[in-house]
């Protein structure tokens, strides 16, 4: 793939760039795959903003991704390479040998005519599923599991990859994108190969139009409000809000733990993210 960059030709298209889409083999969806989704806006179900700055944008039809992969034995063939608004990776259109077909997470790599696989007896080779303890050690993986069964949850943006680091009896131990060391089941499955589209993080908007596009809305500073909206606003001139940083509803938001610690997933994190909240885990 590649990024294109314009001629500036007016304040907005200086410094934007866009995706040349190289990759991309049609751009009509499968229509049986289609379904519509009605936008909240942020809003929950009695009209009040739950998620604010959320709003407006482009209208998108929802692409069904099949992220369980349990056509199990049944050998699929890469028909289409396409663009999903919905996400920032490519997506691929698989035709089974049984008729059927589904939308795949498009690996990096992968092109038309392609053939992938799932189940604990294929090849692994990018683009097929397999459980983790059947993937060997140190090959890149996407749309991880984390419960048996359950579908892909872990990995799933554009150019990102895990990698599996140790296995130890029915356990198997996941280095995540983010640095984040993971501990799940053996049986949890997942795709090889490093997902599409790398340079997503390149792309430059350039413009508020293009987020405004993208369901955006404007962004404002808690001190920049009226006092009736914001704890930080108000005053007779600039003034960093006579008090310590805090959401709309007065929850201080530094230095703060926002997760839950009821979370069960939190006992077989062995590394996180951020080195300063290291944590390791007796077995």
């Amino acid at each position: 793939m590649g990024i294109k960059i314009y001629k500036p030709t007016s304040a907005g298209r200086r410094n934007s760039s866009v995706n040349d889409y190289a990759e991309l083999t049609a751009f009509v969806p499968e229509k049986s795959l289609c379904v519509r989704i009605k936008k909240a806006g942020g809003r929950n179900h009695s009209g009040m903003t739950m998620v604010r700055f959320r709003g407006g944008g482009a209208r998108k039809i929802y692409r069904l991704i099949d992220f369980k992969r349990n056509k199990d034995g049944l050998t699929g063939k890469i028909a289409t390479v396409e663009y999903d608004p919905n996400r920032n990776c490519f997506i691929s259109l698989v035709h089974y040998v049984d008729g059927e077909k589904r939308y795949i997470l498009s690996p990096l790599g992968i092109k038309v005519g392609d053939t992938v696989e799932s189940g604990a007896v294929c090849e692994p080779k990018t683009g097929n599923c397999m459980p983790l303890e059947t993937i060997p050690a140190g090959l890149e993986i996407h749309n991880i599991e984390m419960n048996v069964g359950q579908g892909g949850k872990l990995v799933r943006c554009a150019g990102d990859a895990g990698k599996i680091v140790a296995k130890e009896g029915n356990w198997v131990t996941v280095e995540l994108p983010s640095g984040e060391m993971r501990m799940l089941r053996s049986q949890c499955r997942a795709t090889i190969g490093r997902l599409s589209n790398p340079d997503d993080q390149n792309i430059t908007l350039g413009k508020a139009g293009r987020s405004r596009c993208l369901g955006k809305r404007p962004h404002v500073r808690g001190k920049a409000q009226n006092p009736v909206s914001h704890p930080l606003g108000g005053g007779k001139k600039r003034s960093n809000g006579g008090r310590h940083p805090c959401s709309p509803t007065g929850v201080l938001a530094k230095g703060g733990k926002t997760r839950s610690p009821r979370k069960n997933s939190s006992k077989w994190i062995i590394r996180r993210r951020r080195a300063s909240a290291q944590g390791q885990l007796a077995v």
